[in-house]
């Protein structure tokens, strides 16, 4: 099974990825999670990105808050694919998110909502499922646990409210 390399720019951030450890251990992925900086560590950056191929890292999540360069960073590095998890550290997240949505051209970084773990997780997920179809199942599994928890909610609320 390939892996998930998750880098944060801070350990600060890392209840920020409360929800997105709840989906790695309903699917079983396997994952790496560090702790590095573009700016306060830009060295260590690099040689980690270097050594991901070693590593059988096939996409990788980036969350970062204020200036939140660190998935560029990495995206510029490398061609696997960068998820960007812009963290709400200031300004609500809308500046990490602001500053990852905005990559010059040629070096794309996917971004999910702001301290959406989760989605970034899933879309992770997503894209590995190209390689491991058996990954596919378990998120097709996934959105029918997610449907019938809509649903019986909805009966719930039709049971309570109209009579």
């Amino acid at each position: 099974m390939a892996k998930i390399a998750i880098i944060l720019g801070s350990d600060s951030d890392l209840p920020v990825l409360d929800k997105g450890f709840k989906i790695i251990e309903q699917l079983g992925l396997a994952f790496e999670l560090r702790i590095l900086s573009a700016h306060r560590t830009p060295e260590a950056v690099t040689e980690y990105i270097a050594g991901l191929d070693q590593k059988g890292i096939d996409v990788i999540i980036a969350g970062a808050g204020k200036a939140a360069h660190l998935p560029g960073v990495i995206a510029a590095q490398t061609v696997k694919p960068v998820i960007g998890l812009p963290i709400k550290a200031s300004l609500d997240g809308v500046d990490a998110l602001y500053s990852m949505v905005q990559m010059p051209g040629g070096i794309p970084v996917a971004t999910v909502g702001i301290n959406a773990s989760d989605n970034a997780v899933l879309l992770a997920a997503q894209m590995l499922a190209l390689k491991f179809p058996e990954l596919a199942q378990k998120l097709i599994a996934h959105r029918i646990e997610m449907r019938d928890v809509v649903l019986e909610k909805d009966r719930q609320v039709q049971a309570k409210y109209n009579k």
